[in-house]
């Protein structure tokens, strides 16, 4: 099984977590395969949550109440752990993606990769080795963000953060969309797969459909946006060629 058609759960710390690094952060496990389940874990009674509010929805995050009951200890920690628990006893997983700074984790992601289920973990440059070293990969926030500011200008990102991806879109606006798209998953030459391309755009936009735009193919749709330069190009997987696509220089 490839890391593409790996089925992932996603838990979410928020009380370790930033809502700002939510977009390429879910870009970012989208390379390793498909999120299943995506919650969030905190009190959001807190005031101090009140920014991931707006972000739940649009990203289809289910948050998870967990009142502090007592002082000084972690409920949303323990929360988060039963649930991993929970969803690996199903065996309906290929990989958990744990998200937080927090050594508390450690066992959890020992415990998970014990039964032969791939880890990722992501959080901050301060978390404890002890963690990071219990994932089978562990990738850090700030490595996400720097990858943002270099790959892709702050301009798109915050014009992509607007795009109501639950309507139909304008031209303009899929112009946003397929540029971060085909540039996340483009090779140091800039081609993208164009099925990897249909593959993300519907992770992001479960709803799109080329026909709304009265357009039989995506490379049709594409075209059209007057972007993008097509080329068949033979990969090590496939014996015959592959469409690739890639923005034009």
């Amino acid at each position: 099984m490839s890391d593409k058609e790996m089925k992932l759960a996603i838990l979410i710390d928020a009380d370790n977590t930033s809502h700002n690094v939510i977009s390429p952060l879910l870009d970012e496990i989208s390379k390793y395969g498909t999120p299943t389940v995506k919650r969030i874990y905190g009190d959001w009674t807190e005031n101090q949550l009140s920014g991931w509010k707006p972000i739940l929805l649009q990203k289809s995050i289910i948050p998870i109440q967990q009142f502090a009951y007592t002082s000084g200890k972690n409920s949303t920690d323990i929360a988060m752990i039963i649930d991993a628990m929970d969803l690996l006893y199903t065996h309906n997983y290929d990989g958990f993606c744990l998200v937080s700074s927090d050594s508390d984790f450690t066992r959890l992601a020992s415990r998970i990769r014990e039964s032969g289920i791939k880890v990722f973990g992501f959080g901050r440059q301060n978390t404890p080795i002890s963690f990071v070293s219990a994932c089978d990969k562990f990738i850090y926030i700030e490595t996400i963000e720097k990858q943002r500011s270099v790959k892709d200008d702050d301009k798109l990102y915050e014009e992509l953060s607007e795009v109501d991806f639950c309507a139909p879109m304008d031209k303009e606006k899929l112009k946003l969309v397929f540029t971060k798209i085909v540039n996340d998953l483009s090779d140091e030459d800039g081609w993208a797969r164009l099925d990897s391309v249909g593959t993300q755009i519907h992770k992001i936009m479960p709803q799109f459909d080329v026909r709304s735009y009265e357009m039989g193919k995506l490379s049709q749709l594409l075209t059209s946006l007057e972007l993008f330069e097509f080329k068949k190009r033979k990969t090590k997987q496939h014996k015959t060629k592959e469409l690739f696509v890639r923005l034009i220089d």
